[in-house]
């Protein structure tokens, strides 16, 4: 794939990659859209502060570690195209509720509850994957995330201008952010009819379950559940934040670590009850992957959309800070770190792509990036600022190019779950983010940079010793094992019986079949007594004949 393909819109799938970016840049345009209008709600709302604002900041990316984990699951049993169009609408509702809420606490559950639209990203890599080819996918997913999560900058770019000058007013950022939620629910209504799953009706493959992510081996089970544990878990750094201003007392913080342990032991007898059936029975040799490159993937995005997201809501001020710059002048140059996205992650897939090594490119932005956070520590006022800014905007490259070389390797390591490892590997950059903004509660800012380099190194040591080539990476097709096979059959099978079943019942409403434990239930909805009547005469054998013949 050619960089000037992106142009040709008569193709398909440059059509599929275009209305699935612009969904992502939307969501992502309302996820940020209240940090650029902080000023606008503290004057309007003279009930609110700063601390709360902060602490608005952690719960808006908070319940995207959950989500992603759950969209991932949605992904592979429904498809991206429905739930990129449900996510959009449905987060319509928090969007509004936040733009119209008149007290801290309606505020503070709204921003939790739309964090979840964080959750976007995931989807549109599904989609991208089911468009486009394994020697394509890297730039396809790195386009497709670069643009999309310009999202973020645009808002900061343009939602005051339309919350002061459009509007105008005390009320001007309520009107702006319930405008961004009609908007989002708007495309995802067009999302809806406008897009297909995949080129084809049988793109889209199907897991045997959607429940937790299936693994090959018990080795890889054992990672799985070690991974699985800190998703949820990192939440309880939320609580320990929300106790700590006041919004919850002792027993309400008791409460919430109570339901996190119990959510955690729930995922786990998941992944167990999922899991230890297939491993019983045992794993076909082609139908085998390795999860130890899922696992450190997973470090990978912790440690570079993690430090991302981060470092953004901290850099303006260090900027500001260590030069004697002016809000405005230290805003616009950090913002140089999100800019380099429009060209860097799709520049990271392509280089994926192009190098015909996916490993190799992706271990040398790793270490690209802990060289170039190092160097970020080392600034002080000493520095010429043009240096800084250049340091700055390096190290970014390194960071958005990572990103796109990690999801140049998701879609190839298991085809029929790449929502649910998509889905993993996204919640772990979230992950990254909580983890990193805790840390910096605690830290300078010359600390706070060594201690993500220090992060990104280790991931470095993780993807060298686990992260394996993935088979097929440059193909014209996916590898399609023997029990994705038998998984398309039995859908074909299912789709045909369902078809005879309704023209069986042909007096009936609705005709349905259903999983029920270790067997098959049928469903059949009549009117009255008298089509029920009706369809049994039809259904009973003649006179002097056995119901088998």
């Amino acid at each position: 794939m050619q960089v000037s393909d992106v142009f040709r819109f008569k193709n398909r799938e440059i059509r599929a990659l275009h209305l699935t970016w612009i969904a992502f840049f939307i969501t992502f345009y309302v996820w940020f859209n209240m940090a650029p209008l902080a000023s606008s709600i503290l004057k309007s709302a003279d009930w609110l502060t700063k601390d709360d604002l902060r602490l608005f900041a952690i719960a808006n990316v908070a319940l995207t570690i959950p989500a992603r984990i759950v969209v991932g699951m949605a992904l592979d049993k429904w498809g991206p195209r429905r739930v990129f169009s449900v996510l959009m609408v449905s987060m319509a509702v928090p969007t509004l509720a936040f733009a119209l809420g008149d007290t801290r606490e309606q505020l503070f559950f709204a921003r939790l509850i739309m964090s979840s639209v964080g959750a976007s990203f995931v989807v549109g890599i599904h989609m991208t994957a089911l468009w486009f080819r394994p020697r394509d996918i890297g730039f396809a997913e790195g386009f497709y995330a670069g643009w999309g999560n310009f999202g973020s900058a645009a808002a900061a770019l343009t939602i005051p201008t339309v919350a002061l000058s459009v509007y105008g007013g005390d009320d001007g950022w309520r009107y702006a952010i319930a405008t961004s939620g009609v908007i989002m629910a708007a495309y995802g209504v067009f999302y809806w009819f406008a897009i297909t799953d995949g080129p084809t009706r049988d793109t889209h493959k199907k897991p045997r379950k959607a429940a937790a992510l299936e693994v090959s081996t018990y080795r890889d089970l054992g990672l799985l559940i070690a991974f699985t544990v800190p998703l949820i878990g990192i939440l309880s750094i939320l609580v320990w934040r929300v106790q700590n201003t006041g919004y919850i007392d002792t027993m309400t913080a008791t409460f919430c670590y109570a339901a996190i342990a119990v959510v955690v032991v729930y995922q786990v007898w998941q992944v167990l009850r999922v899991n230890l059936p297939i491993l019983r029975k045992g794993v076909p040799e082609d139908d085998r992957y390795p999860f130890s490159s899922v696992a450190a993937l997973n470090t990978t995005y912790f440690a570079n959309f993690g430090a991302e997201l981060a470092v953004v809501s901290m850099l303006p001020l260090f900027f500001q800070e260590t030069w004697g710059l002016t809000p405005v002048t230290a805003g616009i140059i950090a913002s140089s770190f999100a800019f380099v996205n429009l060209f860097a992650r799709p520049m990271g897939g392509l280089v994926s792509d192009r190098m015909g090594n996916r490993r190799f490119v992706m271990l040398s932005y790793m270490i690209g990036i802990a060289i170039g956070f190092a160097l970020m520590g080392l600034l002080d006022s000493s520095w010429p600022l043009i240096v800084a800014i250049a340091i700055t905007i390096g190290c970014s490259f390194f960071v958005q190019g990572a990103e796109g070389a990690t999801f140049g390797i998701i879609p190839s390591i298991k085809r029929r779950v790449t929502g649910q490892i998509a889905g993993m590997a996204g919640a772990y950059g979230n992950v990254g983010a909580v983890f990193y903004l805790f840390i910096f509660m605690y830290v300078t800012p010359s600390q706070f940079f060594f201690i993500i380099a220090t992060g990104a190194f280790i991931s470095w040591v993780v993807c060298y010793f686990l992260l394996k080539e993935p088979e097929g990476g440059f193909g014209d097709e996916y590898v399609i094992s023997s029990v994705d096979e038998a998984i398309a059959n039995e859908a074909r099978i299912r789709k045909e019986t369902e078809a005879d079943l309704a023209t069986l019942f042909v007096g009936s409403e609705r005709v349905g079949l259903a999983d029920r434990g270790a067997g098959l239930t049928v469903t059949a909805r009549f009117k009255d007594m008298d089509d029920l009547r009706s369809t049994l005469d039809r259904l009973s054998p003649p006179k002097g004949r056995t119901p088998a013949e």
